[in-house]
């Protein structure tokens, strides 16, 4: 411990004199306690604001003397610093400055009297904390243990630019800390004109912290806004920073929908003990009544647990469609859980289940995480190792649209299970890399959905091993050797599609098939490099020997559904989605890459080529129940072209275009072309998506859409923000939505309008509005939105 004085001395005689400059020099343990007692009553009496208790926080220990440890270094400098023995007074006169442990402060005058236990502070007195929070006050009056001590002009500043003042500060009893006529904001105060009142603060005559009872109480609150009060209230009274849960009401919400009408939401919290906690909200709605939704929450060693609730007797059924779910019954409710736990570092298990009184309740009322127009009930176990992967799941889905019958869902598979498993040997095998995949899909289905669900129950077991080597050759020719072999393994039950297929339908009840593979990959890059730009052009090529598919659409499927052939999967091995249908036959696939750079930040890029079917049965020729392969590109020995190009530009312009052309007449099947541009203050992106009709695969008429979303940035505060999907062949608009936002340091606003087209009645609510205004240290207000 050191102690500087630029210079000191003592009134009185000279004996005194003498004696005082010795004690000054020698009595060191004054000295400090001085110098904690300062600036630990500086901290303790001054609070570093945080919201909600947002004039207070805990007081219960000195906080100097906590974070500073028993070795740390002391300076204290003045321009006289006095030790007056008989009076046992310890004066520092004249630009006080104090450091110790990262804490510093300054002031006038300083007086420690040991006889009354008291320290007095004078005269622009700034403390700034370790943690770069900043505290000024005009003077102090406390007690060497903390209990009583007063602060006058009190202003604090923390470092995330909240402010605090008071006329003044007072510590009684060692458990309370009052505040007078205390101003608290989040907001920087203006530049151009530091008197004009911030965005929002909160004004209290008094604000009481007890340290007992963890609470601060505001007295006579009021909040402002833009400088004129918009909400007063007696008193309000919530837990200090110390207490990280306890039971109250919440900010509220307000939630608006076309056939739900106005509504508040009152959320109450409930602090059931330190590893549970509820919340229990309350809903009025303008059309339909009260909407009462509960939430109980659990924490475990390993993981969590949640159960939510929600239930309405409908005021207005009229109100919704006729003939809808909507309409059906006044009562409406559900029941929701979900779980996530570990198990160990590698493996987890959890689960996210929903039952409702009806098809369509979650997502008329916006159930927060069940408002989709799809739920998808869950349950899983889940493991990861270094180089192996296991997943298992099985699913449920509910179908949420407005139909009586529940059509739609009772037509969806219900999984139990679906488990996936993959594999790298951690050595080379022959120089390559051997990698094993393993799927094994159980499934069930009690209401037939033509032929893009049959009824009845369907297994299937699937396992593949795959070895791929690549060899440099001379002159940079990159040769990629590959093996695989796959097998399948089906128990069927179910009904067959009758005439309305075409194919030949297994009537089998467990039918087995195979694939071997063995193919090779040719890549040769070839660099150009010119003074202000290099460019990479690789032409592939690829060839795979395989046997005909087995079963060719002879199978159910059920997770190879959806087949887009496009420039980014030409080289794929198998352009199947799914493990219901594998590619089969000889199969060429050839083409170029292209990517460009500029040293003016222009990048180019590209892709073209094309699929050839060599021998064999082609599998996307053959019948599939949901004709899987018709129109695909594929269907024939020599495929249609597909490329795709993209360019970025330094001054935020970014394009990319994706087509496949007809091979023999080269018109186009199908296009995507996207564009998007950002700048400081304006930000907007649109794609449009061309895709010809495929009669067999579902799609009578040529579909043509085209979506586009923008922000403008007003200015460093307000920006304007808008999207809209319009359907080109049906003349209307499928989404729209404009809204606008404001943003700065202590305060986010936004407010939207959407409408989407609903010819079908499958949502409650067409149009909705959604909002969110949030105080930056207080809390939010949200407007949500019900509909998705």
């Amino acid at each position: 411990m050191g102690t500087g004085c630029r210079s000191h001395g003592i009134g009185g005689n000279d004996s005194a004199s003498q004696g005082g400059r010795l004690v000054a020099v020698s009595d060191r343990g004054n000295i400090r306690r001085l110098s904690v007692v300062l600036l630990t009553s500086v901290a303790v009496c001054a609070l570093s604001p945080s919201a909600p208790a947002a004039f207070a926080q805990s007081a219960q220990q000195s906080p100097v003397s906590a974070d500073v440890s028993e070795d740390a270094k002391l300076l204290l400098a003045a321009n006289e610093l006095v030790y007056d023995r008989d009076a046992e007074r310890v004066v520092a006169n004249g630009a006080v400055q104090i450091n110790y442990g990262g804490y510093q402060m300054v002031a006038r005058q300083v007086v420690y009297d040991q006889k009354t236990g008291r320290v007095t502070a004078a005269g622009n007195i700034e403390l700034v904390e370790p943690t770069g929070n900043r505290v000024y006050a005009d003077s102090l009056d406390v007690t060497d243990n903390f209990s009583d001590g007063f602060l006058r002009a009190l202003r604090v500043e923390t470092t995330d630019n909240t402010r605090l003042v008071a006329e003044s500060a007072e510590r009684v009893g060692g458990t309370q800390m009052i505040l007078h006529k205390g101003v608290y904001t989040a907001c920087l105060p203006c530049a151009e004109n530091p008197s004009r009142p911030p965005i929002w603060q909160v004004k209290a005559e008094r604000v009481v912290q007890d340290g007992k009872k963890k609470t601060v109480r505001l007295e006579k609150a009021r909040f402002e806004l833009f400088g004129h009060s918009i909400a007063t209230l007696p008193f309000i009274e919530v837990p200090d920073n110390t207490v990280k849960r306890k039971s109250g009401f919440l900010f509220p919400e307000f939630r608006t929908a076309e056939k739900l009408g106005f509504g508040i939401a009152v959320p109450y919290y409930i602090a059931i003990a330190p590893d549970r906690d509820a919340t229990i909200t309350t809903t009025g709605y303008t059309s339909q009544g009260a909407l009462i939704e509960g939430e109980y929450r659990q924490r475990f060693e390993k993981g969590n647990a949640t159960l939510r609730v929600a239930a309405i007797n409908q005021m207005d059924t009229e109100g919704f469609d006729a003939g809808t779910s909507d309409a059906r019954r006044d009562f409406r409710g559900m029941v929701a859980t979900k779980g996530d736990f570990k198990i160990n570092s590698r493996w987890a298990f959890g689960w996210d289940a929903m039952f409702q009184s009806d098809n369509n309740f979650a997502r008329t009322y916006g159930i927060d995480g069940y408002n989709n127009s799809t739920n998808t009930n869950v349950a899983y176990l889940t493991g990861l190792g270094d180089r192996n992967f296991f997943d298992m799941r099985g699913y449920y889905f509910d179908v949420q649209d407005a139909d009586l019958d529940s059509t739609a869902e009772k037509k969806q598979a219900t999984v139990l299970p679906v488990i996936d498993y993959s594999y790298y040997a951690p050595e080379l095998v022959a120089g390559g890399q051997l990698s094993g995949t393993m799927n094994f899909t159980s499934l069930s289905r009690f209401s037939s959905d033509g032929l893009t669900g049959l009824k009845g129950n369907m297994n299937r077991l699937t396992g593949e091993l795959e070895w791929q080597r690549t060899y440099d050759a001379p002159g940079g020719l990159q040769i990629t050797p590959i093996l695989a072999a796959r097998g399948d393994a089906y128990g069927l039950a179910m009904d067959d599609p009758g005439a309305a297929y075409g194919g030949d339908f297994t009537s089998s009840d467990a039918p087995t098939r195979h694939m071997l593979t063995a193919g090779i990959e040719a890549r040769y890059p070839w660099l150009i490099t010119t003074g202000n730009s290099s460019h990479i052009i690789e032409p592939i090529a690829q060839i795979y020997a395989r046997n005909d598919e087995s079963f060719a659409g002879g199978l159910p499927n059920e997770d190879a559904q959806s087949l887009v052939f496009d420039a980014t999967n030409l080289f794929d091995r198998d352009k199947f989605s799914g493990f219901d249908r594998v590619e089969g036959g000889t199969r060429a696939n050839v083409g170029v890459r292209y990517t460009g750079t500029f040293d003016n930040g222009i990048g180019l890029r590209g892709l073209f080529g094309q699929s050839y079917h060599l021998a064999g049965l082609n599998s996307y020729a053959s019948e599939d129940l949901v004709s899987v392969g018709a129109y695909s590109g594929l269907e024939t020995d020599v495929s249609d072209f597909v490329a795709m190009a993209g360019i970025d530009l330094p001054i935020g312009i970014s394009a990319n275009a994706s087509v496949r052309l007809d091979e023999k007449t080269l018109e186009v099947q199908r296009t995507d072309l996207g564009a998007s541009y950002s700048r400081d203050r304006f930000t907007t992106s649109v794609t449009f998506t061309q895709v010809a009709a495929r009669p067999e695969y579902g799609f009578d008429e040529d579909n043509q859409t085209i979506s586009s979303s923008s922000t403008v940035k007003l200015n460093e505060s307000w920006s304007v923000f808008g999207s809209v999907n319009y359907d080109i062949d049906a003349n209307s608009f499928n989404r729209r939505s404009v809204g606008i936002s404001y943003g700065d340091e202590c305060t986010t606003f936004s407010l939207a309008y959407s409408d989407k087209y609903d010819p079908n009645s499958e949502t409650a609510n067409d149009w909705t509005i959604g909002g969110k205004l949030v105080f930056r240290t207080l809390g939010e207000i949200n407007l949500s939105d019900t509909t998705f």
